[in-house]
């Protein structure tokens, strides 16, 4: 069941981070940096795994966040440029970001008014994002939509009026979710096209994440030559926050199969699961792809593989393998790095995966373990 490069004796569940994986697709985003004269950040909501920092530094210019503990974790681990955004800062948060971040955004009218000119006075960079009303988001319909009906998601086109452009140094618009060129180069045409007056008085536009840069299909050239059109045209600096897109196809979730039940159905109970490893599998929703495996009814044996907590919708997904399962056989999910350990749980006590790193000499290096602990923690 294992992928070939994998060690059979990876203790289970665990995060695996393919770490030439991750230099390949860091290559992609160091040629698109190289040719089309742009900034790229990391989005640390999509993932955050500090020991691997150190071999995505030269290839990005920093990172960006969604809150303080990002952005300090952005400042302490990654060690380039922070930027950060939200759609609303709490009390004392703006002046907590003071000494960790570059470049602090701001949603809208009001949140300008009431923090911009602290962020100015302690020489930050000012940011204020957008909605420009275009969207291609490709997964999780409105969910993933920041363009969506009722966004919380910046200064829509009917206040921009109302923002002070001559304290504004970044134009931030983010309208994007697992796109390929297609959304990514109609973002740039559609900003040069509908807010040219507003880009012309800023420094740097920053057309936030979603461009999923490293998938298979992915018209990398058609990109840059978007960048560098808009660049001569407007004479900005422009910036790309890619997270999922940095670490498509980067790692796995490596599980064990630890019961087997029949109800209609075969199923097979994995030592994983959807609600608290891999929760987008269950919010977009989406089925993830296993090594050696195929969809429902593809080969000989179907399972429906569920997790081990008591949430009747705790169900990955159905898929079909070549032989019959047997508890202990081990199962292996791939594309598992983006969404996962950022955004995994403890409910029912399920302990976290362990966090691994499979190096490019087929080393496999544990990173950490938790236990009852980590989740006692959790609970005050």
């Amino acid at each position: 069941m294992l992928s070939p490069q994998l060690p059979s004796d990876i203790a289970t569940p665990a995060y695996v981070l393919d770490a030439a994986a991750l230099k390949r697709n860091l290559a992609t985003v160091a040629r698109i940096r190289r040719e089309a004269g742009c900034k790229v950040l990391l989005a640390t909501k999509a993932w955050a795994m500090p020991a691997a920092f150190p071999m995505m530094r030269d290839a990005l210019d920093g990172t960006t966040a969604s809150g303080e503990f990002e952005a300090r974790l952005g400042a302490e681990e990654f060690g380039k440029e922070v930027h950060v955004y939200a759609p609303a800062y709490g009390p004392g948060e703006v002046e907590r970001l003071l000494p960790l971040a570059d470049h602090i955004y701001f949603n809208s009218p009001e949140q300008i008014e009431r923090f911009g000119r602290m962020a100015r006075a302690a020489g930050k960079k000012i940011g204020v994002r957008i909605n420009p009303g275009y969207s291609n988001a490709t997964l999780g319909g409105a969910l993933y939509d920041p363009c969506a009906p009722c966004s919380r998601f910046g200064t829509t086109l009917a206040d921009i009026d109302r923002l002070p452009w001559g304290a504004i140094d970044i134009l931030h618009t983010h309208t994007l979710c697992e796109s390929l060129a297609d959304g990514s180069v109609g973002l740039i045409e559609h900003v040069a096209k509908t807010l040219a007056p507003y880009v012309r008085r800023v420094k740097a536009v920053n057309f936030g994440g979603g461009h999923f840069v490293n998938k298979p299909g992915y018209d990398v050239d058609r990109l840059i030559a978007a960048i560098k059109a808009f660049r001569a045209e407007f004479g900005v600096e422009v910036i790309l926050e890619p997270g999922a897109g940095i670490l498509v196809d980067a790692g796995y979730l490596v599980a064990s199969v630890i019961g087997l039940h029949h109800n209609e159905k075969d199923i097979a109970i994995l030592d994983t699961s959807a609600s608290c490893h891999m929760p987008d599998v269950l919010e977009v929703p989406y089925t993830p792809l296993i090594v050696g495996a195929g969809m429902s009814g593809e080969r000989p044996h179907t399972y429906v593989l569920g997790g081990k907590t008591c949430m009747t919708g705790d169900v990955i997904g159905e898929y079909s393998f070549d032989m019959p399962l047997e508890v202990g056989n081990r199962v292996v999910f791939t594309d598992m790095m983006q969404y996962t350990l950022v955004k995994n749980n403890t409910f029912n006590g399920t302990r976290r995966p362990d966090l691994g790193i499979l190096h490019e000499d087929g080393r496999y290096e544990v990173l950490m373990t938790f236990g009852y602990e980590d989740f006692r923690r959790t609970l005050g």
